[in-house]
């Protein structure tokens, strides 16, 4: 047996450690851990049903994320998207500060910042991805050669891990897509141990007097949320954290804290 089939197999028992309820026959088989039905109910929004495509993911990493996101973060000013994976690895405190971390990146697609993320943990750190869509997940497994990543197709809204199971929890360009955004904020900060971080990218709504109308006519006609400056790290400092970062970009913010 060679060594990445062997890594392959631990990063699997260390995943199915951190599960709540582990299954009796755990679905390794698409290349990530399947735990939910296979989907037959179309998306409910536009946005919703673009990143459960089959074609989002082929052109998702190259095309969709840097020009999409860049725009948003206001390029040629704002940060690309290597600077924009760095800055996550920091306020996560990940390197040197926690190099054996437990990692999840929540809504991971086909798991570009998934990978991006292992790249600051050591050895025996393991960085998890989950996302609902089965495409973006094969894309992922088929893209990630790294002993440190697993996936899992999972709810973002419902996660399937064990109370304060990981050390750093991130979700990067996702939270305007799920319809309750406030129950997996509430997910990811069970799952995220005390003293652990969390880190947020996505959406913002301009803070100008029609604002909030264009935002809820985006909302509409779109699916996607856009949240205003003070809505996530007013929901961060009411759960109980600190150390409370935020970068606003034309159309994006970041946001960063840590669980008390």
């Amino acid at each position: 047996m060679n060594a990445s089939m062997l890594s392959g197999r631990a990063v699997r028992e260390r995943i199915l450690g951190l599960l709540d309820a582990p299954p009796a026959v755990p679905d390794f088989a698409p290349g990530y851990l399947d735990l939910l039905p296979p989907s037959e109910e179309a998306p409910p929004s536009l946005a919703q049903r673009v990143m459960e495509s089959a074609f989002l993911p082929q052109i998702y990493e190259r095309v969709w994320r840097p020009v999409g996101f860049n725009l948003a973060k206001g390029w040629p000013i704002g940060p690309d998207t290597a600077q924009e994976h760095a800055l996550a690895r920091t306020w996560l405190g990940l390197g040197a500060e926690r190099p054996n971390a437990n990692v999840l990146d929540v809504a991971c697609g086909p798991g570009n910042v998934t990978r991006a993320l292992a790249s600051g943990v050591g050895e025996d750190g393991l960085v998890v991805g989950l996302d609902l869509a089965e495409g973006m997940l094969a894309r992922a497994a088929r893209d990630t050669a790294d002993p440190r990543v697993g996936y899992v197709r999972g709810d973002a809204v419902d996660l399937p891990f064990r109370d304060g199971s990981f050390d750093a929890v991130c979700c990067f360009g996702a939270l305007y897509l799920i319809d309750d955004p406030w129950r997996a904020l509430d997910s990811m900060v069970r799952v995220l141990r005390p003293g652990g971080r969390l880190v947020v990218l996505t959406s913002r709504r301009p803070g100008l007097p029609l604002g909030r109308l264009g935002g809820r006519a985006i909302a509409e006609v779109s699916g996607l949320r856009l949240f205003g400056d003070g809505e996530i790290t007013g929901f961060l400092r009411t759960s109980g954290f600190e150390e409370i970062r935020q970068r606003r970009y034309p159309a994006m913010q970041m946001v960063g804290a840590t669980r008390t």
